[in-house]
């Protein structure tokens, strides 16, 4: 075999040695095609891709994309073979499908590939991410012993540098196609080096590219068979000596005897720069396909096009970047190549200058163009006829209805529930999560905290055609799979909170055929948990299930009576529950307290038929607490808190408990516990005290006279009670004690007024802000509506 001129008459195939995604590997494919006319061109690559090359000659096929194989019984068992537009591998399948030429894959079948999966899977007890060809134990062993070889990185150290990326691109993009214009000279002398390594290190350790390569003769000796020898192959560059060398037809089919095998399917999914960029597929990841991209469609002045480029993305953000900043840029970068001894300013030199010019030495505006130019965030696409499955193809169609297109770069989407097609968005997103296809996640509204408001942060990573496969079990709609799962998971779920996250999860996602499924196991894992915390852990969950239910028209009338009768079996076990708790676990409780308290108070306002006032009970569950010595201190100042914020307890009664606790009888440790219940844990207990300098003097006193070795003690607790505070309340309050609230312990100032305010209200500084407010309700200047407000 040869690497020689003219396939018509040379001793064997065109073998062309490539590095996978190099922008100068693809320009030299294309020459040496244009120059060779072969009869047939064979590609690394699934021989079970061969029906889908058709497609790539197809408008709607843009790169980059990947062929995805996946095991059909187990579709999570997946391998993708990316391809980029500077892919040589996508150049020769574009030159053949231009010029009508037979183009097939001659690598390894992905049905041994998977099977190899299963078993390195079964063997290390790890799941790996789909690759073509996975290690196996003994292979990683033998690489620890002796590395495995990194052929560019041989070569750039022979050569004397330090980075192979740098070495291939002096050597590679930033030269010609050849010497005296011969466009098989680089390919040629490729071989040569690829030779003398395989010499060397044998299969450098990468003892499975012995089977493939085994294959891969068997394929090229049948296409000499039916095309002789106008045969051009395409391939990896360390293989080219294993297909030139000598081999008979019986050792290659020994090698392959008894592989294993899985039953495989094959199609194109979408790829992105930003998966390119991670070792992945042929075992070549690259750190910069913007960049490579770039290369590839720049046919000259590559430099001043990409500085040009760079300087575009940091006038957009805003960055004082001019024509003049872009020519000093390309100065620069050639003045730097050169002292280097590079032909031309790679990614290095090009990354130096923009530092230095157009970012004044500072790498935060560098990092934005690494992320948007250097990666990028270039989405491919797939024709709609290619192969999917069901699940997939409902998915597009849904997309397609809702206008809500896939999009590599991440971005924030608001919804509207009140708009049909924000609704329809919501329910796609949320039955998408339910199915472990995570393209969007909840994230928090800047505007609107209402329920008919929902924000999420959306970006498609390739993956997910993964995961739509193994979906796709459940069902071929993603509503039908989306219900049908749901109703398992609801089955299997473990814990009690897990199936009413679950109940949330399917009415944002208006699955009315999985509720009652999961209703009813809702209701009978709630009747056999006895556990508080448990009980008081599921229900804040169903009562916002019940907020969504209103804000998307579900029928929740079942939802509403699991919940009544959860929050009464709470009220009964609580009390009882908090006794004989140490401080972590009283802490707990104190949580689940405050969720409860707000699930009530939503829960009150549309009670469950028969189950009467469920918030007057649940304000005498709290009383009892306020009351009990064997609750828990956090508990009990917590309850009196909810109590006061309530108005269910006056001012006064708050002031006399929180006195009895203080009080010297009480052990420092408890009394500081009641104190973080009562205006600690982000409940807004900063200014109460500053509005109330009763409770702030009880608090200050009782903290000057807690004795020296107890203060250690206390110290903790206050810290982290008083730390939770704004910095605004937490320099108020040290005013208020350096200048002393007024009669500490008292009940009241002189003439009953309230300690730091007035006894009447001063009318001429309230008429003061009436411009004000005037201006912020939108009323006229002259307009009286606000006379005698203040």
């Amino acid at each position: 075999m040869t690497t020689g001129a003219d396939p018509g008459t040379a001793a064997g195939p065109l073998l062309l040695g490539v590095r996978h995604h190099g922008p100068g590997s693809a320009r030299a494919v294309r020459a040496a095609l244009d120059a060779a006319r072969p009869r047939a061109v064979l590609i690394e690559g699934p021989p079970e891709a061969d029906a889908l090359i058709p497609l790539a000659a197809e408008e709607d096929m843009r790169p980059p994309v990947a062929l995805l194989a996946h095991a059909v019984d187990e579709p999570g068992r997946s391998a993708f073979w990316p391809l980029a537009e500077f892919s040589p591998e996508w150049v020769a399948i574009r030159w053949a499908l231009e010029h009508e030429v037979p183009a097939r894959f001659i690598d390894l079948p992905a049905t041994h590939t998977l099977a190899w999966q299963k078993e390195d899977k079964e063997d290390t007890g790890e799941k790996e991410e789909g690759t073509p060809a996975p290690e196996s134990p003994e292979e990683q062993a033998e690489s620890r012993a002796d590395v495995r070889v990194d052929p560019l990185a041989v070569l750039a150290d022979a050569a004397g540098y330090d980075d192979a990326e740098r070495w291939w691109e002096d050597v590679v993009e930033h030269r010609g196609v050849g010497a005296a214009g011969d466009p098989l000279a680089p390919f040629a002398v490729l071989a040569e080096a690829m030779t003398a390594l395989r010499e060397v290190y044998g299969s450098g350790g990468h003892d499975r590219d012995l089977v493939r390569e085994a294959y891969m003769r068997l394929q090229v000796r049948a296409a000499q068979k039916e095309f002789g020898d106008a045969v051009a192959v395409v391939c990896g560059a360390w293989h080219v000596p294993a297909l030139g060398g000598r081999s008979t037809v019986a050792a290659d089919r020994a090698l392959l005897k008894g592989l294993p095998k899985v039953k495989a399917d094959m199609t194109w999914v979408p790829w992105t720069h930003r998966r390119l960029a991670r070792a992945s597929g042929y075992g070549a990841g690259i750190d910069s396909p913007g960049w490579y991209g770039h290369l590839f469609r720049a046919t000259d002045r590559p430099v001043e096009r990409w500085l040009t480029k760079v300087a575009g993305l940091l006038r957009a953000e805003d960055r004082m970047v001019s024509s003049a900043h872009v020519i000093e840029a390309v100065r620069l970068a050639e003045t730097l190549a050169a002292m280097r001894g590079r032909p031309l300013p790679g990614l290095g030199e090009t990354t130096d200058a923009v530092r230095a010019v157009m970012c004044d030495g500072s790498d935060v505006p560098l990092a934005l163009v690494h992320d948007r130019l250097v990666v990028g965030d270039v989405l491919g696409e797939v024709p709609r006829d290619a192969p999917a499955v069901p699940l997939q193809r409902d998915l597009d169609r849904i997309q397609r209805r809702l206008r809500l297109k896939p999009e590599a770069l991440e971005r924030e989407l608001e919804l509207d529930l009140r708009k049909e097609t924000d609704a329809g968005r919501s329910r796609l997103l949320h039955r998408l999560r339910l199915l472990g296809v995570p393209w969007g996640e909840p994230a928090a509204s800047r505007g609107s905290t209402g329920t008919f408001r929902e924000t999420w942060r959306l970006r498609w990573e390739p993956e997910l055609a993964v995961r739509i496969a193994e979906a796709g079990v459940w069902g071929t709609t993603v509503l039908a799979a989306a219900t049908a799962k749901s109703e398992a998971d609801a089955v299997s779920a473990q814990h009690l909170s897990d199936v009413t996250a679950l109940a949330e999860r399917c009415l944002l996602a208006e699955l009315p055929d999985a509720l009652p499924t999961v209703m009813r196991v809702l209701a009978d894992r709630a009747a056999l948990d006895s556990d508080v915390g448990h009980l008081a852990q599921a229900l804040p969950a169903l009562v916002r299930s019940l907020r969504y239910g209103d804000v998307r028209g579900t029928d929740t009338g079942a939802l509403a009576e699991v919940a009544a009768g959860l929050a009464e079996r709470i009220f009964v076990g609580l009390p009882p529950a908090c006794a004989g708790l140490d401080a972590d676990a009283a802490e707990e409780l104190r949580r689940h307290v405050d969720a409860v308290h707000g699930a009530v108070g939503l829960l009150g306002d549309a009670p469950a038929p028969g189950h009467g006032d469920l918030r007057g009970r649940w304000r005498a569950v709290l009383k009892v607490l306020s009351l009990r010595d064997s609750v828990p201190g956090v508990i009990r100042g917590r309850s009196v808190r909810l109590l006061l914020d309530e108005g269910e307890l006056a001012q006064d009664e708050a002031a006399r408990l929180m006195g009895l606790v203080l009080s010297p009888g009480t052990p420092p440790g408890d009394a500081a516990a009641w104190i973080e219940g009562f205006v600690g844990g982000g409940s807004g207990g900063g200014m109460l005290l500053v509005h109330d300098e009763r409770l702030l003097g009880l608090v200050d006193a009782w903290l000057t006279g807690v004795p020296a070795d107890a203060f250690t003690d206390v110290l903790p607790l206050l810290r982290r009670t008083f730390s939770a505070y704004e910095p605004g309340v937490r320099r108020t309050l040290g005013e208020l004690v350096r200048r002393g609230p007024g009669q500490r312990g008292g009940a009241a100032v002189a003439g009953g007024g309230v300690p730091g305010f007035a006894a009447e209200l001063d009318q001429e500084r309230g008429n003061a802000v009436l411009p004000v407010v005037r201006l912020l309700l939108g009323l006229d200047t002259d307009d009286d509506d606000l006379v005698g407000v203040a």
